[in-house]
């Protein structure tokens, strides 16, 4: 290492002292000095090149970032990975220093009142996080996208996209438009960190709903590989669930420049996501809307919802969103696990779908929350504050989830519907709709952020019974008591019932057996409380045999486990790191569960029953019965 360039990291440490001592010191009092151009030369191999301009700085050093995390996601996902190819000039064209003092920022000294910072963005993952750069489009997240001076955070901003030429690709984004369709500008840092974008020659449906002085606009931006008429059928779908979720709430929300824009990319090679932001959200499936439009709806409705709780009615510690560090919350069972509950509640009000599927729809969550040894753990509060280890975090040991976490996402779901039919059968035309009115009225339409206290005031004030409130709070938010759902389905003639009585089992659903060249190996870690941990067989332990019977295949164990019932006490051999052990374990009875109406169980359904389902669920089907 030469003489000369120690000396110059020694100088640039000494402006990056400077730097923290007093700030990037780039002005704030000229509007239009902040300018990104973003071209695709070399779309083909999946790159981007940007340039961020900024004018009018002091002569002091500007740090330059690059986010770690990302709107409506709460682990780090270290987007610096993908910048190369850094390079900095001054306005006349001249090379500037560059440090790097970590791996997310860039200090740059010796400006002379103009920075053009460009680099080379690597972007081939597809979903509601990361971006995507190929021939047909360009798919952009933006923190997993462009850099920021920090110190600029409040000024407006301009974004030139450039299309490949040739191109017919058209831009979708919450951006606010100019005259030119590729220039967009943003009033401050917050709102472009927001604000994905879809550069492709996608679909557009557009259709109107009311606001209170004028109608705002909902567009579809829809890039797949199916038809236009396909297009049209999913777009009256949208309409229909924008509609039931503006009736929750009494008004859509107030859309910034007018519209919302949902960005669906429907493609074989994207990942399957939803990712909310104010005004716009990002829909990715592999699914193509001939044989997975409903599916791909759930989520749409999904994001949507979010419009309201979470975009506005928004938790205090998400604010404000730290861009560099891991966002933690206690209030994501509220805050995506009740968006979760009405995401299917609004597509059964819609009347896409019937009763019947909708109670098949709520199978594989009611089982993995209700048979989870999770809550022995932790609360959903605690749980929500797990987010940034498990929201698309990253990790190469094992860790125990299977039996310490219950995601936010479910566990809120079923808290959700449990509050609700606890409303609709302990008050008097109170609802979980009055519930998210209240909170949208308090602290959605001000954007007032709430509390956990917030939250359980709003709900004694919403019933008039502040010690239902606590109880509940106190139970099922701060403690980890499960709602009882069977009676409070009852009163809307659906059943909950064990979907195989007495069937016996050595395992729970979760603990997959591989059965691979004759080994029946455990494939993850087996659950507190089932058959197979309790004989102490754990994962990548191998089965041998069971009630003195050879397992080689899956057909000889569920042979075995059919001529038994549960309580039966069977001898196990197993394999366990190469040695061999003998035991026994006790046959239990599957507690997968089902829930459905009473018709199809062959009950009777009561006036009462039928008033109270459709008070709920709504009446309209547009599906068969």
């Amino acid at each position: 290492m030469s003489t000369t360039f120690l000396m110059k990291q020694a100088i640039l440490l000494i402006l990056a002292a400077v730097y923290v001592t007093i700030g990037c010191g780039v002005q704030t009092n000229v509007d239009g000095n902040i300018r990104y151009d973003i071209r695709f030369p070399n779309a083909a191999h999946h790159e981007a090149e940007i340039t961020l301009t900024i004018t009018d700085l002091d002569a002091i050093p500007v740090k330059v970032s690059m986010s770690r995390t990302s709107p409506g996601r709460y682990a780090l996902h270290e987007f610096a990975k993908n910048v190369y190819n850094v390079n900095a000039i001054d306005g006349e064209g001249d090379t500037l220093d560059i440090f790097q003092p970590d791996l997310h920022n860039w200090i740059v000294s010796g400006h002379n009142g103009t920075l053009k910072f460009s680099y080379t963005l690597y972007a081939n993952h597809v979903d509601g996080t990361y971006s995507g750069v190929n021939e047909q489009h360009a798919h952009l997240n933006i923190p997993a996208s462009l850099v920021w001076a920090q110190g600029t955070e409040m000024q407006n901003m301009t974004i030139a996209f450039h299309p490949p030429e040739g191109s017919n690709w058209k831009v979708a984004t919450q951006l606010k438009s100019t005259e030119d369709p590729y220039v967009f500008t943003a009033p401050n840092f917050g709102y472009l960190m927001d604000s994905p974008t879809e550069l492709s020659n996608f679909m557009l449906r557009e259709w109107t709903v009311p606001a209170d002085t004028t109608n705002y606009n909902i567009r579809l931006a829809l890039h797949h590989n199916g038809t236009e008429k396909q297009a049209d059928e999913y777009a009256e779908m949208a309409k229909k669930v924008v509609e039931e979720q503006i009736a929750v709430y009494g008004e859509p929300p107030s859309y910034d420049y007018g519209s919302y824009t949902f960005i669906a990319d429907y493609l074989p090679y994207v990942y399957g996501d939803g990712m909310e932001h104010r005004n716009s959200t990002i829909l990715t499936s592999q699914r193509s809307l001939e044989e997975g439009a409903m599916r791909n709806l759930y989520t749409l409705s999904h994001e949507y919802f979010h419009g309201w709780n979470v975009e506005r009615i928004r938790p205090q510690s998400l604010e404000p969103f730290a861009f560099q560090e891991a966002n933690v919350s206690g209030s994501l069972w509220f805050a995506e696990g009740f968006t979760s509950y009405y995401d299917d509640l609004i597509v059964r009000r819609a009347g896409l779908i019937d009763d019947r599927e909708y109670g098949l729809g709520w199978g594989g969550t009611l089982n993995y929350v209700l048979n989870s040894p999770g809550n022995q753990f932790y609360s959903p509060v605690e749980m929500s504050m797990q987010a940034p280890f498990v929201d698309a975090a990253t990790s190469v040991d094992d860790q125990n989830k299977e039996n310490t976490f219950i995601s936010y996402y479910s566990w809120g779901a079923v808290i959700g519907l449990g509050l609700d039919l606890k409303l609709r059968t302990e008050f008097e035309n109170i609802t979980l709709d009055d519930y998210m009115r209240a909170m949208w009225q308090t602290y959605g339409i001000p954007e007032k952020p709430y509390r956990l206290e917030d939250l359980k005031n709003t709900l004694a004030k919403v019933t008039g019974n502040r010690q239902f409130a606590q109880d509940f709070f106190d139970r099922h938010i701060y403690g980890s008591d499960m709602i009882e759902l069977k009676p409070l389905f009852a009163n809307a003639g659906f059943l909950l019932r064990n979907e195989f009585p007495g069937k016996a089992v050595i395992s729970y659903g979760s603990e997959r057996i591989n059965f691979k060249a004759g080994r029946p190996t455990i494939t993850e870690n087996t659950l507190i409380g089932s058959p197979l941990y309790k004989a102490g067989i754990d994962q990548d332990d191998v089965l041998i045999s069971l009630g003195g019977e050879t397992i080689t295949n899956a057909r000889d164990l569920q042979r075995i486990l059919n001529a038994h019932s549960p309580g039966d006490t069977l001898g196990v051999s197993y394999e366990s790191v190469g040695e061999r052990y003998d035991t026994t374990l006790v046959l239990v009875e599957d507690p997968t569960l089902e829930l459905l109406p009473y018709e199809q169980a062959g009950m009777e359904v009561t006036e009462e029953m039928k008033t109270f389902r459709e008070s709920w669920l709504g009446s309209k089907v547009t599906s068969d019965e």
